[in-house]
Protein backbone atom coordinates (compact mmCIF):
# COMPACT_ATOMS: atom_id res chain seq x y z
CA UNK A 1 0.00 0.00 0.00
CA UNK A 2 0.97 3.41 -0.89
CA UNK A 3 2.12 5.38 2.33
CA UNK A 4 1.59 9.45 2.49
CA UNK A 5 3.71 11.20 4.97
CA UNK A 6 3.57 14.98 5.25
CA UNK A 7 7.28 16.48 6.53
CA UNK A 8 5.55 19.28 8.85
CA UNK A 9 6.73 22.05 11.45
CA UNK A 10 5.69 25.37 11.78
CA UNK A 11 9.47 26.73 12.46
CA UNK A 12 10.91 27.40 9.46
CA UNK A 13 14.92 26.64 8.92
CA UNK A 14 14.55 22.93 10.64
CA UNK A 15 15.55 21.20 7.87
CA UNK A 16 11.91 19.84 6.23
CA UNK A 17 12.42 20.85 2.82
CA UNK A 18 16.03 18.85 2.81
CA UNK A 19 14.61 15.91 4.81
CA UNK A 20 11.71 15.46 1.78
CA UNK A 21 14.11 16.29 -0.94
CA UNK A 22 17.38 13.59 0.71
CA UNK A 23 14.19 11.21 1.98
CA UNK A 24 12.77 10.76 -1.62
CA UNK A 25 16.34 10.17 -3.34
CA UNK A 26 17.04 7.79 -0.79
CA UNK A 27 13.66 5.32 -0.88
CA UNK A 28 14.59 5.88 -4.83
CA UNK A 29 17.79 4.55 -3.64
CA UNK A 30 16.24 1.62 -2.41
CA UNK A 31 14.10 0.43 -5.07
CA UNK A 32 10.89 2.11 -3.69
CA UNK A 33 8.72 4.29 -6.12
CA UNK A 34 8.71 7.76 -4.67
CA UNK A 35 6.46 11.14 -5.73
CA UNK A 36 7.52 13.92 -3.97
CA UNK A 37 4.79 16.90 -3.33
CA UNK A 38 6.11 20.67 -3.29
CA UNK A 39 3.43 22.36 -0.80
CA UNK A 40 5.72 25.53 -0.07
CA UNK A 41 5.16 28.19 -2.42
CA UNK A 42 9.12 29.04 -2.18
CA UNK A 43 9.14 25.78 -4.46
CA UNK A 44 12.92 24.78 -2.33
CA UNK A 45 11.97 20.93 -2.97
CA UNK A 46 11.46 22.02 -6.53
CA UNK A 47 14.44 23.96 -6.81
CA UNK A 48 16.69 20.96 -4.77
CA UNK A 49 15.62 18.73 -7.25
CA UNK A 50 17.17 20.19 -10.14
CA UNK A 51 13.83 21.68 -11.48
CA UNK A 52 13.47 25.08 -12.56
CA UNK A 53 10.23 26.52 -10.73
CA UNK A 54 9.93 29.41 -12.98
CA UNK A 55 9.97 27.34 -16.38
CA UNK A 56 7.33 25.05 -14.30
CA UNK A 57 4.08 25.19 -17.13
CA UNK A 58 1.42 23.39 -14.35
CA UNK A 59 2.09 22.87 -10.67
CA UNK A 60 0.46 21.59 -7.15
CA UNK A 61 -1.58 24.95 -8.10
CA UNK A 62 -3.21 23.72 -10.63
CA UNK A 63 -4.43 20.72 -8.64
CA UNK A 64 -5.61 22.27 -5.81
CA UNK A 65 -7.47 24.91 -7.52
CA UNK A 66 -9.07 22.39 -10.05
CA UNK A 67 -7.82 23.77 -13.37
CA UNK A 68 -5.70 20.16 -13.73
CA UNK A 69 -5.57 16.64 -13.07
CA UNK A 70 -2.03 15.69 -11.08
CA UNK A 71 -0.87 13.26 -13.60
CA UNK A 72 -0.55 16.32 -15.81
CA UNK A 73 1.58 18.26 -13.46
CA UNK A 74 4.13 15.58 -12.39
CA UNK A 75 8.16 15.94 -13.54
CA UNK A 76 10.83 13.83 -13.33
CA UNK A 77 13.64 14.77 -10.92
CA UNK A 78 17.00 13.58 -13.02
CA UNK A 79 19.23 14.11 -9.91
CA UNK A 80 17.08 11.94 -7.62
CA UNK A 81 15.25 9.34 -9.51
CA UNK A 82 11.99 10.08 -8.05
CA UNK A 83 8.98 12.11 -9.55
CA UNK A 84 8.06 15.81 -8.14
CA UNK A 85 4.67 17.80 -8.30
CA UNK A 86 6.24 20.77 -8.37
CA UNK A 87 5.23 24.74 -6.45
CA UNK A 88 5.95 28.23 -7.54
CA UNK A 89 4.81 31.20 -6.32
CA UNK A 90 1.54 30.60 -8.21
CA UNK A 91 1.02 28.85 -4.86
CA UNK A 92 0.49 31.94 -2.82
CA UNK A 93 -2.91 32.47 -4.34
CA UNK A 94 -3.77 29.46 -3.76
CA UNK A 95 -5.22 29.49 -0.35
CA UNK A 96 -7.66 32.64 -1.49
CA UNK A 97 -9.06 31.00 -4.16
CA UNK A 98 -9.39 27.82 -2.41
CA UNK A 99 -11.57 29.47 0.18
CA UNK A 100 -14.68 29.53 -2.58
CA UNK A 101 -14.14 25.90 -3.60
CA UNK A 102 -16.38 22.93 -1.45
CA UNK A 103 -14.72 20.84 0.32
CA UNK A 104 -11.45 22.86 0.26
CA UNK A 105 -9.80 20.67 3.12
CA UNK A 106 -9.49 17.91 1.11
CA UNK A 107 -8.51 19.44 -2.45
CA UNK A 108 -5.04 17.66 -2.22
CA UNK A 109 -6.57 14.54 -1.21
CA UNK A 110 -8.60 14.13 -3.70
CA UNK A 111 -5.47 15.49 -6.45
CA UNK A 112 -3.97 12.79 -4.92
CA UNK A 113 -6.14 9.92 -5.61
CA UNK A 114 -5.80 9.13 -9.31
CA UNK A 115 -2.12 8.64 -8.92
CA UNK A 116 -1.07 7.63 -5.57
CA UNK A 117 -1.47 3.90 -6.30
CA UNK A 118 1.41 4.49 -8.94
CA UNK A 119 4.05 5.03 -5.74
CA UNK A 120 5.26 3.34 -2.87
CA UNK A 121 5.29 6.67 -0.55
CA UNK A 122 4.52 10.11 -1.42
CA UNK A 123 6.19 12.94 0.96
CA UNK A 124 4.81 16.22 1.00
CA UNK A 125 6.76 19.03 2.13
CA UNK A 126 4.86 21.56 4.13
CA UNK A 127 4.86 24.85 4.50
CA UNK A 128 6.44 26.49 7.95
CA UNK A 129 3.07 27.47 8.90
CA UNK A 130 -0.21 26.37 10.20
CA UNK A 131 -2.17 27.41 6.88
CA UNK A 132 -4.95 25.93 4.75
CA UNK A 133 -2.18 24.59 2.74
CA UNK A 134 -0.36 22.62 5.72
CA UNK A 135 -4.01 21.56 6.28
CA UNK A 136 -4.28 19.48 2.68
CA UNK A 137 -1.28 17.88 3.56
CA UNK A 138 -2.24 16.76 7.11
CA UNK A 139 -5.75 15.19 6.00
CA UNK A 140 -4.24 13.95 2.96
CA UNK A 141 -1.68 11.77 4.33
CA UNK A 142 -1.37 8.77 6.64
CA UNK A 143 1.55 10.18 9.11
CA UNK A 144 3.43 13.28 9.99
CA UNK A 145 6.92 12.95 10.25
CA UNK A 146 8.26 15.82 12.28
CA UNK A 147 10.94 17.59 11.19
CA UNK A 148 12.46 19.82 14.70
CA UNK A 149 16.35 20.80 15.99
CA UNK A 150 16.81 19.70 19.30
CA UNK A 151 16.51 23.72 20.99
CA UNK A 152 13.89 25.12 23.30
CA UNK A 153 12.39 27.12 21.40
CA UNK A 154 11.40 23.90 19.14
CA UNK A 155 10.07 21.99 21.86
CA UNK A 156 6.93 25.08 22.43
CA UNK A 157 6.66 24.84 18.59
CA UNK A 158 5.91 20.90 18.79
CA UNK A 159 3.36 21.33 21.19
CA UNK A 160 1.42 23.73 19.29
CA UNK A 161 2.07 21.35 15.82
CA UNK A 162 0.91 18.34 17.86
CA UNK A 163 -2.61 19.90 18.70
CA UNK A 164 -3.10 20.71 15.45
CA UNK A 165 -2.53 16.91 14.11
CA UNK A 166 -4.98 16.31 17.30
CA UNK A 167 -7.65 18.36 15.74
CA UNK A 168 -7.42 17.29 12.03
CA UNK A 169 -7.38 13.91 13.39
CA UNK A 170 -10.73 14.64 15.15
CA UNK A 171 -12.29 16.83 12.55
CA UNK A 172 -10.86 15.70 8.96
CA UNK A 173 -8.70 12.49 9.38
CA UNK A 174 -8.95 9.81 11.79
CA UNK A 175 -5.97 7.86 10.44
CA UNK A 176 -3.23 10.29 10.92
CA UNK A 177 -1.37 9.85 13.48
CA UNK A 178 2.87 11.08 14.36
CA UNK A 179 4.89 8.71 12.50
CA UNK A 180 8.07 9.97 14.05
CA UNK A 181 9.85 12.70 14.96
CA UNK A 182 13.40 13.68 12.93
CA UNK A 183 16.25 15.35 14.85
CA UNK A 184 17.86 17.27 12.65
CA UNK A 185 20.94 19.67 12.04
CA UNK A 186 21.93 17.28 15.18
CA UNK A 187 25.60 18.23 16.88
CA UNK A 188 26.04 15.78 20.02
CA UNK A 189 28.79 17.29 21.52
CA UNK A 190 26.42 20.45 22.32
CA UNK A 191 24.21 19.93 25.97
CA UNK A 192 21.14 21.49 25.41
CA UNK A 193 20.98 19.64 22.04
CA UNK A 194 21.40 16.19 24.01
CA UNK A 195 18.82 17.42 26.95
CA UNK A 196 16.13 18.24 24.68
CA UNK A 197 16.45 14.72 22.74
CA UNK A 198 16.38 13.29 26.03
CA UNK A 199 12.84 14.84 26.59
CA UNK A 200 11.70 14.20 23.12
CA UNK A 201 12.65 10.42 23.94
CA UNK A 202 10.74 10.79 27.50
CA UNK A 203 7.95 11.56 25.85
CA UNK A 204 7.64 10.65 22.29
CA UNK A 205 9.36 7.15 23.31
CA UNK A 206 9.89 5.45 19.62
CA UNK A 207 8.00 7.77 17.28
CA UNK A 208 11.51 9.56 18.20
CA UNK A 209 13.54 8.23 14.75
CA UNK A 210 16.57 6.62 16.22
CA UNK A 211 18.12 7.89 12.92
CA UNK A 212 19.79 11.43 13.53
CA UNK A 213 20.78 14.08 10.75
CA UNK A 214 23.77 15.89 11.63
CA UNK A 215 24.80 19.03 10.63
CA UNK A 216 26.87 18.70 7.06
CA UNK A 217 28.43 21.21 4.49
CA UNK A 218 27.55 18.97 2.23
CA UNK A 219 23.75 18.67 2.72
CA UNK A 220 24.00 22.54 2.95
CA UNK A 221 25.61 22.82 -0.64
CA UNK A 222 23.66 20.37 -2.77
CA UNK A 223 20.84 22.11 -3.58
CA UNK A 224 22.71 24.92 -4.59
CA UNK A 225 23.48 21.91 -7.79
CA UNK A 226 19.72 20.93 -8.04
CA UNK A 227 20.81 17.58 -6.47
CA UNK A 228 20.14 15.57 -3.67
CA UNK A 229 23.39 15.08 -1.75
CA UNK A 230 22.80 10.87 -2.47
CA UNK A 231 23.89 12.27 -5.66
CA UNK A 232 25.90 15.14 -4.83
CA UNK A 233 28.09 13.16 -2.45
CA UNK A 234 26.78 9.81 -1.50
CA UNK A 235 29.86 9.05 0.73
CA UNK A 236 28.77 12.12 3.01
CA UNK A 237 27.66 12.43 6.32
CA UNK A 238 24.55 13.56 4.91
CA UNK A 239 23.86 11.14 2.69
CA UNK A 240 24.51 8.26 5.06
CA UNK A 241 22.33 9.78 7.71
CA UNK A 242 19.27 9.96 5.09
CA UNK A 243 19.49 6.45 3.78
CA UNK A 244 19.94 4.92 7.40
CA UNK A 245 16.78 6.95 8.04
CA UNK A 246 14.92 5.58 4.84
CA UNK A 247 15.65 2.45 5.79
CA UNK A 248 14.13 2.60 9.48
CA UNK A 249 10.91 3.95 7.70
CA UNK A 250 10.52 1.10 5.42
CA UNK A 251 11.17 -1.24 8.43
CA UNK A 252 8.74 0.44 10.10
CA UNK A 253 6.22 -0.63 7.39
CA UNK A 254 8.07 -3.74 6.38
CA UNK A 255 9.84 -6.10 9.28
CA UNK A 256 11.10 -8.42 6.33
CA UNK A 257 12.94 -5.56 4.32
CA UNK A 258 16.58 -6.54 3.29
CA UNK A 259 18.41 -3.24 2.59
CA UNK A 260 21.03 -3.23 -0.39
CA UNK A 261 24.51 -3.23 0.65
CA UNK A 262 25.46 0.55 0.66
CA UNK A 263 21.90 1.18 2.74
CA UNK A 264 22.69 -1.53 4.94
CA UNK A 265 26.48 0.18 5.12
CA UNK A 266 24.69 2.83 5.78
CA UNK A 267 22.70 1.81 9.06
CA UNK A 268 25.82 0.39 10.37
CA UNK A 269 26.30 2.52 14.07
CA UNK A 270 30.13 2.06 13.67
CA UNK A 271 30.38 4.74 10.38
Amino acid sequence: MTKIYAVANQKGGVGKTTTCVNLAASLVATKKRVLLVDLDPQGNATMGSGIDKDDVERSVYDVLTQRAGAVDCILTSESGGYQVLPANSDLTAAEVEMLSLANKERLLQQGLQQVREQYDYVIIDCPPSLNMLTVNALTACDGVIIAMQCEYYALEGLSALVNTINQIQQLLNPQLKIEGLLRTMYDPRNSLTNDVSAQLTHHFGDRVYRTCIPRNVRLAEAPSFGQPVLAFDRVSKGAIAYLALAGEIIRRNDPNYKPTEFAAAAEDPTL
